[in-house]
């Protein structure tokens, strides 16, 4: 299956920002992106075979060569009901300087082997101290055999060998390939904003792995097109499972990424993170329990050296240093380009992606084009302007 190139402006969805030149979050320099893919098999689950949909999404936040050189982080969750490994270590130092996978719910094993494995291989001399790479998940098991351990360590490290800057794929790909979002086909989405500041422009790039969220509640530029479009819904229309088992409307779970090359401390990194709420928000999710919604925020800025690794002799007065951030005072058109990407992340995962077909021939359809500008129009939202909205 192949991603759709068409994404939210494509379809006439006036959103609020300047996004950067691959309105991506690679558009903050040196950051990577990589995918591994899986797709094979249809018909009824067999657990071990198939039919599988999934994958790993690897974000490497200074890029491939430069494993280990700590960025300013932080981390916040909106809802706990899921998985991101590390976060207590950048609780704890505000720091991140390993790459990032995400996966499903029960390939975070694979997914922190697969990592480890990797800088073994690729960083030895980083390997030697204490690795507590950052694995996210979401639940991929109504299209895929989530149970039958597809995602090894070699697929991870697949997607880490893959990893590039510039255009990258939204949609069914890497992690998001089996999930869905708002009753459609979900998965990956991406975006970018440009911050002026002084005679500086600084990039804020939003990276989302898309599971969640009732049909109901899909709102584009605060139209409810959710209620109005006219398509099925298998997830909520069908007891898929056993009546006592079944998800919920609205089940499921968010990773996002926000990544900026602004120097930032790691509180105001954890200050970007808890705006993703406001953005996710704007697509109309009210928040289900049963999804977990964690966020990470990390600044690439070469603000100061860190030093968090197992010292070696005695303390040096050289080893005290100034780190460089934003003031304050002047944060806010930060927080404004993070609920902005977050929201065009969304919805350029919902506009990116076809009809999949998974396991047990469970479908997940895809957002009907034809339908989103005519309903936009009908309620008068397409053309007012994107100040208004």
């Amino acid at each position: 299956m192949t991603t759709n190139s068409i994404r939210a402006r494509d379809l006439g969805i006036a959103l609020r920002g300047t996004p950067g030149p691959h309105n991506a979050i690679t558009d903050v320099t040196g950051l990577e992106v990589g995918y591994a893919t899986l797709i094979r098999g249809e018909g009824a689950l067999t657990v071990g075979q198939g039919p599988v949909r999934t994958g790993v999404t690897a974000i490497l936040p200074r890029g491939r060569d430069d494993v280990g050189n700590p960025c300013a982080a932080g981390y916040f969750s909106l809802n706990g009901n899921g998985e991101m490994t590390g976060s207590a270590w950048i609780d704890e130092v505000g720091e991140l300087s390993l790459p990032i996978t995400i996966s499903n719910t029960h390939a975070i094993g694979a997914c922190h082997t697969g990592v480890i494995e990797w800088i073994n291989a690729v960083h030895p001399l980083l390997a030697r101290q204490w690795l507590l790479p950052v694995c996210a998940e979401t639940w991929d098991g109504f299209l895929n055999d989530i149970n039958g351990g597809h995602v090894t360590p070699a697929v991870v490290r697949q997607a880490l060998d893959s990893a590039h800057g510039g255009a990258i794929e939204e949609g069914s790909v890497g992690g998001g390939t089996g999930m869905n979002c708002y009753g459609f086909k979900g998965g990956n989405g991406t975006s970018s904003r440009l911050v002026a500041f002084g005679d500086t422009t600084f990039t804020v790039g939003v990276f989302v792995q898309a599971n969640f969220g009732s049909r109901d509640e899909l709102t584009i530029s605060g139209a409810p097109v959710g209620q109005l479009v006219q398509a099925d819904n298998p997830m909520e229309d069908t007891d898929w499972l056993e009546q006592d088992l079944r998800a919920p409307a609205g089940a499921g779970s968010v990773i996002v990424v926000v990544a900026t090359d602004a120097p930032l401390s790691p509180a105001q990194c954890k200050g970007l993170a808890r705006r993703v709420p406001l953005g996710l928000a704007r697509t109309g999710t009210t928040g289900s329990l049963f999804s977990g919604d964690l966020f990470l925020a990390l600044s690439t800025a070469d603000n100061g050296p860190s030093r968090t690794g197992f010292p070696s002799g005695a303390p040096s007065s050289d080893e005290i240093y100034t780190a460089q951030h934003l003031p304050w005072n002047r944060i806010d058109p930060f927080y404004a380009a993070t609920v902005y990407a977050v929201e065009e992340a969304v919805l350029n995962a919902l506009v990116a992606n076809e009809t999949m077909i998974g396991r047990d021939s469970h479908t997940s359809p895809a957002l009907p084009h034809d339908q989103v500008r005519p309903v936009l129009k009908s309620v008068n939202w397409s053309d007012r302007p994107a100040t208004c909205r």
